[in-house]
């Protein structure tokens, strides 16, 4: 479950207001796993999908167009 405004899909803006960049859509890692999210120039922005054991899973989803 995510917060209103925690991801792209739930209207968090599509660019970054304090640095000004459009996140990069991409597969991620995290302490808890990878995933799918955004990432600027502060840092990661998003999570827009669940945890996958690995990089390469997590990718495979991407290219599925993953779930939320």
């Amino acid at each position: 479950m995510t917060i209103h405004g925690e991801t792209i899909a739930t209207d968090a803006a599509p660019r970054c207001d304090d640095c000004g960049l459009m996140p990069r859509l991409d597969a991620y890692e995290s302490r808890a796993g990878f995933y799918i999210g955004t990432f600027c120039g502060c840092g990661p922005y998003s999570r827009e999908s669940g945890y996958y054991p690995t990089v390469e899973a997590a990718r495979a989803a991407f290219g599925r167009g993953y779930s939320r």
